[in-house]
């Protein structure tokens, strides 16, 4: 079973692929962090890492919506929805 954890690094593929689990566009996890949608759109294109910070408030407004982050456990880091019923509302 995989161990979730709340301090690993996000990476541009686990943002671009919880994004995609919650259907939110880069303007509505722009909204949700309180993040510029350049940052966003840089950070998932790897152009460029984040503040810590600013990764910490993509994160947590990702975890909000509904995602678990997964550590790399020999199969590398992952994004999963966390179970029906412990979900948070999501932005508009």
């Amino acid at each position: 079973m995989s161990k979730v954890t709340q301090d690993v690094e996000i990476t541009p593929a686990q943002c671009r692929a919880a994004r995609a689990l919650l259907n939110w566009s880069q303007d509505q996890l722009e909204a949700a962090a309180k993040v510029a949608r350049k940052t966003i759109v840089d950070f998932e294109r790897e152009a460029r890492r984040p503040y810590d910070r600013t990764l910490a408030a993509i994160r947590a407004a990702l975890e909000a919506g509904g995602v678990e982050f997964i550590e790399e456990n020999g199969g590398g880091p992952g994004v999963r929805l966390r179970k029906a019923g412990s979900s948070a509302p999501r932005p508009s």
